[in-house]
Formats: C-alpha cells, sequence, structure tokens
C-alpha cells in the first residue's frame, strides 16, 4: 500500500512560507500576519507589527522558508525561519516558527544619500 504525503507537505510549505513572511515582516518584534498563496511554496504576506504595516513574498520548502518585505516607511528586509505545522481541521492548519531578519535597505540611511 502506498501513501502519499505530498498534500500534507504542499500545506506545509505553505504554511511555512506564510510563518517566514510573518517573521520577516514582524523583523523579531511581536506582529501578526496572513500569507496567501500565489503558487506551491510561495505566498504574498500582509502583516502588522510594531513597525506598522508590512507586505512581502515568502517561499518554503520542507520547515524551512526565506521572505522578503517592504513596510510603510520603506524599509526593505530580509528574513530566514524553520518552523512546524499541523492539521486543526477542515482544512485549516495552525503552526509555530522561529526565524531572524534584518534590514537590508533604509532610505532613510545616510549612507544611501550619498551619490555613486
Amino acid at each position: 500500500m502506498s501513501t502519499s504525503t505530498a498534500p500534507s507537505r504542499h500545506r506545509s510549505t505553505r504554511l511555512l512560507a506564510l510563518l517566514a513572511v510573518a517573521g520577516l515582516l514582524s523583523a523579531c518584534a511581536a506582529g501578526v500576519g496572513i500569507g496567501i498563496p500565489i503558487f506551491p511554496g510561495v505566498s504574498l504576506g500582509v502583516g502588522v507589527g510594531s513597525g506598522g504595516v508590512n507586505v512581502g513574498v515568502g517561499a518554503g520548502a520542507g520547515p524551512v522558508g526565506v521572505g522578503v518585505g517592504v513596510n510603510q516607511s520603506g524599509q526593505v528586509s530580509a528574513g530566514a525561519g524553520v518552523g512546524v505545522s499541523t492539521g486543526v481541521g477542515g482544512g485549516a492548519r495552525v503552526g509555530a516558527g522561529v526565524g531572524t531578519g534584518t534590514v537590508i535597505y533604509d532610505p532613510k540611511d545616510p549612507k544611501n544619500d550619498k551619490p555613486r
């Protein structure tokens, strides 16, 4: 008898991408977000955290996810994380993850005003 884990893996990847984006968008601070799958393994995320409103894109494979986002001040951040999830019925899943993120571009940073 053969059993497939592909549907479960697909849902885990989506949730992980969501968690990665949420972690990225919150920049290691408190926040909440939602991810909308664009195609398998990639989600568009919108979140609200201590830094305000954020939008980003995340990708995940297995328990690992990465993402890039921009906040309302124009700061661009990147992050990576790892997470787990479980089904709660009706196709819904809940999970938790940990990750790290960093600002990769800040329009208010004086170093960005220098001519190139």
